[in-house]
């Protein structure tokens, strides 16, 4: 048996990690691709999602994300004579978010970061120095 000393060992143990998605169809994923690129601009609920994922992942990540979306509401299109495609809007996303809810999480945040300890009251943060 070698030794091997330790720098060489891997720390994944020489075993390879997934990407995160598997091998498909080249035609479809290029298709799907400049699909969603068209969606990017308009306004609709997956357009919204790819600029919403863009900012946070870049273009190309955001692209496979939406693109998964589009295949998932094209799946239940054809698997169910029944279904319709309403689409959710460009606001959809913003509209399910708790506004106030969000302001707590904020202030709590600030809280931890300044030590300060802060109220809203009708929309005014107010802040009380120790």
């Amino acid at each position: 048996m070698r030794c091997r000393s330790i720098s060489t060992i891997s720390k994944a143990a020489g075993k390879k990690k997934s990407k995160g998605r598997g091998k498909g169809n080249p035609w479809l994923a290029g298709t799907l691709g400049r699909t969603v690129f068209g969606f990017s601009r308009s306004d609709c609920f997956l357009g919204a999602r790819y600029r919403r994922l863009a900012k946070r992942r870049g273009p190309q990540k955001a692209i496979v994300a939406a693109g998964s979306s589009l295949l998932t509401v094209v799946y239940h299109l054809l698997s169910d004579p029944n279904a319709r495609f309403h689409d959710l809007g460009a606001d959809y996303c913003t509209t399910r978010i708790d506004k106030d809810r969000q302001a707590r999480n904020l202030a709590r945040h600030l809280e931890a970061i300044t030590g300060q300890k802060l109220t809203i009251h009708d929309g005014q943060v107010i802040i009380h120095t120790p």
